[in-house]
């Protein structure tokens, strides 16, 4: 039935770009979504919290839960900061994907302005991992139990 409402949608799209003469337009490739997205490729709930800086300073905000074995988009259309920063746990394990870069974080729903003085302000810190997008306008982090490069599980209980 979406699909159906999707595809009416497309072709009442079309016939109204040909009615105004931007047919060739509409034939040429639609361009994929842009935006951030992680996936879980876990067989645990992960909650995932994401760090970026905006004109005004930094951001920091979550909580996304993301089930296992599948992909949450964290911010939609063209990635506007070259750098993105991740921090996520495992529900079931403790473990925890992470980073040396400190920002705030809250026990639930959040989304914090700075990223200085977070106990004062009545926050947590974690450590992010930094993710350089190049610029690229979407970009996707898979997030795993094994050895991989910025995207591993590190166990909370694990010596140093």
């Amino acid at each position: 039935m979406l699909r159906r409402a999707s595809h009416a949608k497309r072709r009442g799209a079309f016939l109204l770009a040909a009615a105004t003469g931007l047919g060739g337009a509409v034939l040429a490739p639609t361009p994929a979504f842009a935006d951030f997205r992680v996936c879980n490729s876990t067989q645990n709930l992960v909650g995932v919290a994401i760090g970026y800086r905006t004109a005004s300073g930094w951001v920091s905000e979550g909580w996304w839960r993301i089930e296992k074995s599948s992909c949450k988009t964290l911010i939609e259309g063209p990635l506007e900061s070259r750098y993105y920063y991740l921090y996520a746990e495992d529900a079931a394990s403790g473990g925890r994907w992470e980073g040396k870069v400190q920002m705030c974080v809250a026990l639930t729903e959040f989304k914090i302005a700075g990223t200085n003085d977070c106990f004062a302000r009545g926050f947590q810190r974690a450590g992010f991992q930094e993710y350089d997008t190049r610029e690229q306008e979407n970009w996707m982090v898979d997030l795993t139990d094994g050895p991989a490069d910025n995207n591993t599980l590190t166990n909370s209980d694990a010596s140093q």
